[in-house]
């Protein structure tokens, strides 16, 4: 008499077992670093009103305590996500400056500006929104006046060379900085004309003034794109 012998699968063979996909487990670090990533996109995106913490954790696959965990909550997660694109763009700007004549050095500052525009489109849109954080530095405004701070000392010079009153340099230095940062804005959505030609007609304005505008401004530096 034949016995039916019911096949057990765990005594299959181990090349016969359903494999299991296997979770990479992230480091702290790794994990951090993905947050930060996630809140960057979606606070471009839909601002910090409109950021919700379930919302950062489900694009990361983990539960909310994770991150209240990393960084005590949403406030913190953009506080360090503005934090890091501030220092970006200040970075750019001033190591931009490097030339020596004072129009091409206003020339490098505003080809800066439009790269990071270009370049980290998201961390811009973050950063000329006002922070909504309570007593932070992280606003657009300041900023600005960082940027400006490290323009003012080249003005102070070519000011002093020419007879100018140097103590008005801070003053042209906001203004400077501040309309190649609203133009920046401007042309954050609408990316005509060129950058280059963008810059051109910044350091026109700037450098001869409504009065001596010339009608076909060229850059003078090496760079042209």
């Amino acid at each position: 008499m034949m016995v039916a012998v019911a096949t057990d699968p765990s005594s299959t063979s181990s090349n016969d077992k359903p494999r299991r996909a296997r979770r990479t487990r992230m480091t702290g670090a790794e994990r951090r670093q993905q947050l930060l990533e996630i809140g960057r996109t979606l606070f471009a995106e839909k601002g910090f009103e409109g950021t919700s913490v379930e919302e950062i954790a489900a694009k990361a696959g983990v539960s909310k305590p994770v991150v209240y965990e990393h960084f005590g909550g949403k406030e913190g997660l953009y506080a360090v996500v503005v934090d890091r694109e501030m220092r970006r763009l200040l970075d750019m700007v001033t190591g931009s400056l490097t030339a020596g004549h004072p129009r091409e050095l206003c020339e490098q500052a505003a080809f800066a500006l439009l790269d990071y525009i270009e370049e980290y489109t998201d961390g811009f849109r973050i950063l000329v929104r006002d922070s909504p954080i309570p007593q932070s530095t992280g606003t657009f405004a300041s900023l600005i006046s960082d940027i400006a701070t490290q323009v003012e000392d080249i003005l102070g010079r070519e000011f002093k060379s020419r007879g100018f009153d140097p103590k008005l340099a801070p003053l042209y230095a906001q203004a400077l900085v501040g309309m190649v940062a609203l133009t920046g804005q401007w042309w954050l959505d609408v990316r005509k004309p060129k950058k280059a030609e963008v810059a051109a007609h910044l350091v026109n304005l700037a450098w001869h003034g409504l009065d001596g505008l010339e009608p076909k401004p060229r850059l003078i530096g090496h760079r042209k794109s």
